[in-house]
């Protein structure tokens, strides 16, 4: 059902697949290979329904009401046959689009909707799927007001699910008693989302609902607080939480949602403490409630949803036996129909048919994880982290020039210390290039050139002893490869470039033809690349809530660095830089502190692949 066209045919195309028949029709059935397109898109049923949530989050004394867009085969019903349903839940159908290309929800003269973002419709529809776009409350066509991934939006998304199963209440329109049901459907419901919509996707599999066979999480936050603050450390995020949401509203919504708007800030505090705002919003607690099978895609280079969300997630889906595979990309923020489409939607559609449809295509039994190595060229493990893979553990030691030191898996030798001074311009790319050169405002720690490659797989750590100069600071620790590489381009565009030339996905009409701008990696060369981060308010040094900050003082903290999947060749070398603002992801603190460092009581603990023994053979420390 691929069709690939030059931008300037884009029209014709558009005419041609709406003209009557221009879906191709079969026999209705099930091929052994997997759903076929044998229902006609032009034909299929395209419906709203107003779903009753359970809250009432403007409240104006009036249940709230979701609006569900739907798309569905018309054929399955006129065969007395049900269809399975893919879910997609949204605050961004109208104020943002969907996808590169901003697509957003159409509607004719009478309110029907037209236009479905992105591609699912037109590719699983003639496939035997219902597609259900979802406004969460507060943006589009729904009551209520946007909580930005808490009880709101959770509970507006898990009740059409619900609706699916017949379990909650839906209407013809937003305010009238008609009721409607879903009849049409079997109740096999999948999710899928992207970003907030991901967070939402996870949410939703953390109630453990009835009915949820599978979700797609594609760079989703799956603690919000992690979205906003790292150990207290807040991001680059001025308004915060009441400012997302304030940006998905209108005007209208705006005004009679001021008293959730005042929620949202009374419930983040900017110095970072935790507050059951925060917890009603952090999902990994729980995970063990996760019934569904989950597909996770993530960019390892997304500085926005960073990969600090998939450690104690993915961790806690596999504590909890959840059947599950994974994507990481080397991309940004970004969506894998556009950093690998031709494998990716033939992925998705097996996965679907498997979770909704029971065939047994075998790709619960492929390998786990597909990871991205270099641009376009991927590998793929059997389970993930890798077997074998064991926590090692490297520590700094001073060097003969102050500020660039060693990085060594040897015990702990003589004590040492090192110096740096926060510089707020500064960041990430601009202390790896400098990882061989002392500079005030980082400190570096080098192994030597590697004798075999090393590869990192999971989420480590990094211990500091710091002592600060002012009441404030925070603190930034990054990993660096260091060596030439070909890498995408992941603050360009998060590593992709939309072609003039369109690829077409489905059936289409005049209204949605289905049809897509080409996606290409763009790519850099650079001599070094920083593969994982992790940072800290010191004030955190304990956990919640903050404490103050004694200037001379000694303290210990541990900063969580983001999930990597990172293979360093032979001969180039492993970095460990360690600085205070990191200025393209971080707020600085009130005061700009010189820290002084510890070395007998810092460490870095790393995921390596092989154990400390694979460690050790790489840096040339393996005394056995």
């Amino acid at each position: 059902m691929r069709r690939t066209v030059p931008a300037a045919a884009a029209a014709l195309l558009a005419a041609l697949v709406a003209a009557p028949g221009a879906a191709r029709a079969a026999p209705a059935g099930r091929s052994p290979e997997g759903s076929t397109p044998v229902y006609s898109y032009d034909r299929a049923v395209r419906e709203t329904v107003y779903v009753e949530t359970g809250k009432d989050s403007d409240g104006d004394g009036r249940t709230d009401r979701v609006a569900v867009d739907v798309i569905r085969p018309r054929e399955p019903a006129e065969r007395g046959r049900k269809v399975p349903v893919i879910m997609s839940p949204s605050p961004y159908f109208q104020i943002l689009g969907r996808g590169p290309e901003a697509q957003t929800k159409t509607y004719d003269e009478q309110g029907r909707p037209v236009q479905f973002p992105l591609f699912y419709d037109n590719y699983f529809v003639p496939r035997g799927y219902a597609v259900a776009l979802v406004d969460l409350p507060g943006t589009n066509r729904s009551d209520g007001c946007s909580d930005v991934g808490g009880p709101s939006d959770v509970a507006a998304a898990k009740s059409v699910v619900d609706w699916f199963n017949g379990r909650a209440h839906g209407y013809a329109s937003r305010t009238g008693n008609s009721g409607v049901d879903a009849g049409w459907t079997d109740g096999s419901v999948g999710m899928i989302g992207k970003s907030y919509e991901a967070s939402v996707v996870n949410g939703v599999a953390a109630t453990g609902v009835e009915g949820l066979k599978t979700v797609v999480p594609i760079a989703g936050p799956t603690s919000w607080y992690t979205y906003y603050f790292y150990k207290g450390a807040s991001t680059n995020s001025t308004e915060g939480i009441a400012g997302h949401a304030r940006f998905v509203e209108t005007d209208e919504v705006k005004a009679r949602c001021k008293a959730m708007d005042r929620a949202l800030i009374e419930g983040s505090p900017r110095d970072g403490d935790w507050t059951g705002m925060w917890t009603e919003r952090d999902h990994p607690r729980n995970v063990d409630k996760v019934r569904a099978s989950v597909f996770l895609v993530n960019g390892l280079q997304d500085l926005n949803v960073r990969t600090q969300h998939m450690n104690k997630w993915w961790d806690g889906l596999a504590q909890n036996g959840v059947e599950r595979k994974l994507w990481l990309s080397t991309a940004g923020h970004t969506d894998p129909f556009d950093f690998r489409r031709q494998e990716w939607v033939p992925t998705l559609h097996r996965w679907f048919d498997h979770y909704l449809m029971g065939y047994d295509n075998g790709i619960e039994r492929e390998p786990m994880a597909d990871i991205e190595r270099a641009p376009g060229r991927w590998t793929t493990d059997r389970s993930w982290p890798p077997s074998g893979t064991g926590t090692a553990t490297l520590r700094p030691a001073a060097g003969p020039v102050p500020g660039v030191g060693a990085l060594t898996s040897l015990p702990a030798g003589t004590p040492g210390f090192t110096e740096f001074t926060d510089d707020p311009e500064l960041g990430e790319l601009d202390w790896a290039a400098a990882a061989d050169r002392p500079t005030l405002a980082k400190t570096s720690f080098r192994t030597a050139p590697l004798k075999r490659e090393l590869r990192l797989s999971g989420h480590g750590s990094v211990r500091l002893r710091v002592t600060p100069t002012t009441n404030s600071a925070t603190l930034s620790a990054v990993l660096v490869d260091l060596g030439p590489d070909t890498i995408r381009d992941y603050d360009t565009g998060e590593g992709i470039s939309l072609l003039p030339e369109k690829d077409c996905w489905g059936a289409g009409t005049t209204g949605d033809t289905g049809c897509f701008k080409k996606a290409v990696p763009t790519t850099k060369n650079v001599e070094q690349t920083v593969f994982s981060r992790g940072w800290a308010d010191l004030g955190h040094y304990a956990g919640f809530p903050r404490r103050e900050i004694t200037p001379g003082k000694q303290y210990d903290i541990t900063l969580d660095l983001g999930t990597a999947d990172h293979v360093i060749p032979a001969g180039h070398r492993l970095a460990l830089i360690v600085a205070g603002t990191d200025n393209e992801n971080i707020d600085p603190p009130a005061s700009r502190p010189k820290m002084t460092v510890d070395l007998s009581g810092s460490s870095a603990d790393l995921p390596i692949v092989g154990g400390f023994r694979a460690l050790a053979r790489a840096t040339g420390e393996d005394r056995t």
